[in-house]
């Protein structure tokens, strides 16, 4: 179930950048290259400094075989007149013009028949220049919308981390997500948007360098564990893990005490889950934190664990316990 992100998909805002609709144009992917060479310039971004790793762009039928609904040639029966259709693979080839590239994609699983082939599906976004070399982070442009009526177009900013392979989403706090409705949606107007996040990608260095330098002690530690259980768990007594289990790092590259290194070790242990403290329920199964695999509960955690992260950088007190939950 997807219960806490559809509250978040149906949210009737229209967040469009200024010059969005402006941006819109066949020039775009010149636009594109021109802001991605000035960032490039930029002292704080660090863009190239870890290995000559290759990425690999996803083409359509890649796409269609693991997210048909992204190829729909209509909603779902039953939507609203007032509903505006624009097909995800539209948007696709906009974006692929404006010089973004597919990386990855998933599709919502589906309990009604009926919403087959117009479900949620992700796409994460890669700029085309950015291909030729995969650093120990790039920033990713991650599109999520559905064809069954119960999601609108959202844009977030991500991050993609080579190392373990973690798909990060910045919090509403470091860049909104950017929303459209299907209700006289103009696909010019998603493209456009996209290069707001080009312009926030010195920023995404910025704070990946804050993150770095601020390093933890152990109960700041452990305490950021506790928030993170929290997020998917009511109470920590019914997590089948220790907080300190949260923090065990897979591989050598994910140790260290900063913000950065701890927020990804729990990033991913929350969200593929596997981890266990070998303690056993009442009818001796071993508990085990269960991946998530559901659209919305992956990006709302990532969002959720970024904005804890921001927390010990502003030096701000954690959440209280339950403000968010999400379900695998």
């Amino acid at each position: 179930m997807e219960r806490a992100g559809n509250r978040e998909c149906l949210r009737p805002d229209r967040r469009v950048p200024p010059g969005a609709r402006s941006e819109s144009s066949p020039n775009q992917r010149h636009l594109a290259q021109r802001r991605w060479a000035a960032l490039e310039r930029h002292p704080r971004m660090n863009l190239h400094d870890t290995s000559n790793f290759k990425a690999a762009a996803l083409g359509d039928d890649t796409l269609r075989n693991r997210a048909p609904s992204i190829f729909a040639s209509g909603p779902m029966q039953g939507v609203s007149d007032r509903y505006t259709f624009v097909p995800t693979a539209r948007i696709v080839t906009g974006l692929r013009e404006s010089g973004w590239v597919p990386v990855d994609v998933e599709e919502q699983r589906i309990r009604a028949e009926a919403r087959r082939g117009f479900q949620k599906h992700l796409l994460r976004f890669r700029l085309e220049v950015q291909m030729e070399t995969l650093d120990e982070w790039n920033v990713e442009l991650v599109l999520v919308n559905s064809h069954d009526a119960g999601c609108a177009y959202q844009l977030h900013a991500g991050i993609y981390r080579r190392i373990c392979s973690n798909g990060l989403v910045l919090s509403e706090g470091s860049f909104t997500a950017i929303r459209f409705r299907h209700a006289g949606l103009e696909p010019e107007e998603v493209v456009g948007a996209s290069m707001r996040l080009i312009e926030f990608m010195p920023r995404v260095g910025e704070l990946v360098q804050k993150l770095r330098n601020r390093t933890l002690g152990a109960q700041e530690s452990t305490r950021f564990a506790q928030q993170a259980l929290l997020l998917r768990y009511s109470t920590l007594a019914e997590a089948p893990v220790e907080p300190e289990t949260l923090l065990k790092a897979r591989r050598p590259e994910d140790e260290g005490t900063d913000v950065w290194h701890t927020m990804n070790r729990v990033q991913e242990n929350l969200i593929r889950g596997g981890v266990s403290d070998f303690h056993r329920d009442r009818r001796g199964k071993l508990r085990t934190v269960r991946g998530l695999r559901g659209i919305d509960s992956k990006v709302g955690l990532n969002k959720s664990l970024w904005g804890l992260a921001e927390e010990l950088l502003n030096g701000e007190t954690s959440r209280s316990a339950g403000e968010v939950s999400l379900e695998a």
